[in-house]
């Protein structure tokens, strides 16, 4: 008579064979970890660029020189993302976020019922403000609320150097012309723009220390010329024009402060940016209000 085989009393997944670490498995798995762990090296997050000589025009068009923008630019992976963030953080800060509308219950009226429940062959109806009517309230309407966002300052830097650096292609350098026009007039200007080889019909953006008050003038009546000074400089006019024009002493600001050898924030600079903060608590204060 044939004996069987006893059989386990209890059964364990760790007695299956897939648990079960052959010799050759063993050594496998001590080679791997005997091997030296390699970190890779932490990816820069911002990279210097100099970028092509910009020409050096006089008032009157011609070419006396050339110059360089040497900015600190974001990866080509990363800038899409960096620039886009610091646009939208730009645009949703400027909404005053005031915009209100009133419920079924903060509508006045219709606190009567106004005919009664049954017996009329009507829909029951308990108010005359419910949203289904005309006069009534607004459902899931806006309410003041604050839409700013923040954003880093240095994140903020990098985007409107990657930016500059972007439009460099379309950028050039004019000699200071403050003091070239005696009296405004928009038609002196315009002059000036064809001699420099700029389209007044296109989008162009200026970039000075100071704009004087006949320059001001001068440019003011066209709609498509933006005159920006270091303090109104913006991510999205940058963006948004098609030729950009420098003075030499904006030109010394840009690499300065966008710059790879940037050491940090002035005190000028840091009561400005605590400036633009108070306005834009102001304006949520008043929005929440």
């Amino acid at each position: 008579m044939a004996t069987s085989a006893p059989t386990p009393t209890s059964l364990s997944f760790f007695s299956s064979s897939l648990f079960v670490s052959s010799p050759s498995s063993k050594l496998i798995a001590t080679t791997r970890l005997s091997l030296p762990f390699k970190t890779s090296p932490k990816p820069n997050l911002s990279i210097s660029s100099q970028l092509s000589t910009l020409p050096i025009l006089s008032f009157s068009g011609d070419k006396i020189g050339e110059t360089y923008l040497d900015l600190k630019s974001a990866p080509p992976e990363t800038a899409r993302a960096v620039v886009h963030r610091a646009i939208i953080t730009d645009q949703q800060n400027k909404r005053r976020g005031t915009a209100s509308t009133l419920t079924r219950g903060e509508v006045r009226g219709g606190g009567k019922k106004p005919y009664p429940q049954k017996k009329t062959g009507r829909a029951r109806r308990g108010s005359m403000r419910t949203p289904l009517r005309p006069g009534g309230g607004v459902i899931f309407g806006p309410k003041p609320r604050n839409w700013s966002i923040k954003i880093n300052k240095k994140e903020k830097r990098l985007a409107i150097s990657t930016a500059l650096s972007s439009a460099a292609e379309n950028t050039i350098v004019v000699e200071e012309f403050g003091d070239k026009f005696e009296k405004p007039k928009t038609k002196d200007f315009i002059e000036a723009l064809k001699r420099w080889g700029l389209d007044p019909k296109q989008k162009s953006m200026f970039l000075m220390m100071e704009v004087p008050e006949n320059v001001s003038k001068s440019s003011r009546n066209i709609g498509t010329l933006r005159m920006l000074t270091p303090r109104t400089l913006n991510l999205f006019d940058i963006l948004n024009c098609d030729n950009m024009v420098l003075t030499p002493a904006a030109l010394d600001y840009l690499n300065g402060r966008y710059g790879e050898d940037y050491q940090g924030d002035t005190e000028d600079e840091d009561e400005e940016e605590e400036e633009e903060g108070g306005e834009g608590a102001d304006e949520s204060a008043d929005a929440e209000q």
